[in-house]
């Protein structure tokens, strides 16, 4: 008799440990690397077909600007509308990029379309000196509730979460900036931001992830992105 409670225990041990690790299993499959440190998957230039290597290059684990180069946005091939971003930047002093979603090719440049989550030099950089335009903020309409930028030359993590529309902007570990896509809240702000101009700007909830290529030298890593 205890022979057979040892074995039902064993048998339901080893279903219990089987479907941790397929949940784990399951888990990481879900993420996208769209860099992982040696290669790039699922980005091109914005309104190319191609990866632009003349404008971008891996380098110690990073995906970066050349400097002195005709600056090239990136682009995912995929779209995305509910989805979990993360990755890791870092810039020079005096630096200036950011992180684009919901990203249409129909303007001229990235930015006409796709709402964005800065990416700065919070000592240096002249856009400092507003909020709405200082690191982790939803750029030009929403500023970061806290400055906790690291020093140039560490990297930054950033996690970008949408889930119906509900949007995060998550910068080391914290949580940044929150709102609703859409809102009635966020059609004052826009309109009374610089890109009230834009008749593409945020339009869509759906839409390709960006990285902005033209404004200096960046650092990016560990870039991986999952559907929700």
């Amino acid at each position: 008799m205890e022979s057979k409670q040892s074995g039902v225990k064993l048998k339901k041990t080893f279903a219990y440990i089987t479907l941790l690790i397929f949940l784990s299993c399951s888990q990481n499959s879900d993420w996208i690397y769209l860099f992982d440190g040696k290669k790039v998957k699922g980005l091109r230039g914005y309104k190319m077909k191609n990866f632009p290597d003349d404008s971008w290059l891996i380098k110690d684990g990073s995906l970066k600007t050349i400097p002195d180069k005709h600056g090239v946005d990136l682009i995912s091939e995929d779209t995305f509308e509910n989805f979990e971003l993360e990755l890791e930047w870092k810039l020079r002093s005096g630096g200036n990029s950011g992180i684009f979603y919901f990203a249409s090719e129909q303007g001229d440049y990235i930015w006409q379309s796709a709402p964005e989550m800065q990416v700065l030099d919070n000592l240096e950089h002249q856009d400092r000196l507003r909020k709405v335009t200082s690191a982790g903020a939803l750029y030009d309409l929403i500023a970061p509730s806290k400055d906790i930028v690291n020093p140039i030359g560490d990297f930054n993590k950033v996690k970008i979460i949408s889930n119906n529309r509900k949007i995060e902007h998550w910068l080391n570990g914290k949580k940044i900036v929150e709102y609703v896509a859409g809102s009635d809240h966020m059609k004052d702000l826009i309109s009374k931001s610089k890109f009230s101009s834009m008749p593409l700007f945020f339009k869509s909830f759906s839409g390709h992830i960006g990285l902005q290529g033209d404004h200096g030298e960046v650092w990016y890593r560990n870039i991986r992105v999952r559907k929700l």
